[in-house]
């Protein structure tokens, strides 16, 4: 059983605005991502009644510490009292980040087939590039670990492997989950739901 955790993922950047593959490439948060952070933040206000019994913690990446600094603003909270975690981090999209699935498939056609067909287990390519499975491994020992109430902020991919390692979600319903940017998940016990 886990204990009460809220997450969040990040604001809106002009990377996911283009549709462009960001993976662990650290980009910023636009002015949408910026008040999507802040209505996240008032939202998470009005089910946190003591925020100091919860430990806040955010993946390492610009787009996350922005997200979760105005989040905590809009709490009233001092925006920097939280620390980070690599675990946290997206996972790589390898040699494909930073482009779309057009233009990768205007370089090379029927490169992104593969991923089409098992997007769970595919793995792009390029040095350290990952699949959800492989995030998934990455991922699971920062949730085994998790004892106190905690407030997360992090990406669509770790989100969708919390689906799968939780609630045994298919790997083909977790891997095309759609994730928002301006909603709250709450994980309690082995159940969750977006707020």
């Amino acid at each position: 059983m886990y204990p009460l955790v809220y997450l969040a993922r990040h604001g809106q950047t002009e990377w996911n605005a283009e549709g462009r593959l960001q993976g662990q490439a650290d980009t910023d948060i636009n002015a949408l991502g910026r008040a999507q952070a802040t209505h996240i933040g008032r939202r998470l206000a009005e089910f946190v009644g003591n925020p100091a019994d919860f430990d806040f913690v955010a993946s390492p990446m610009r787009r996350t510490r922005e997200t979760m600094e105005l989040m905590r603003a809009a709490m009233g909270l001092d925006p920097f009292a939280y620390r980070t975690d690599p675990h946290l981090v997206e996972m790589s999209f390898g040699a494909w980040q930073g482009f779309t699935f057009a233009e990768l498939e205007a370089r090379l056609p029927g490169s992104t087939d593969g991923r089409r067909h098992a997007k769970w287990d595919f793995q792009p390519p390029g040095e350290g590039a990952e699949s959800y499975e492989m995030l998934l491994e990455r991922i699971k020992p920062w949730f085994d670990a998790l004892r106190e109430p905690t407030v997360c902020v992090t990406h669509g991919g770790v989100m969708r492997c919390l689906f799968r390692f939780v609630e045994g979600m298919s790997k083909k319903e977790a891997a095309s989950l759609e994730i928002p940017q301006d909603r709250l998940l709450r994980l309690q016990g082995r159940s969750l739901e977006w707020l």
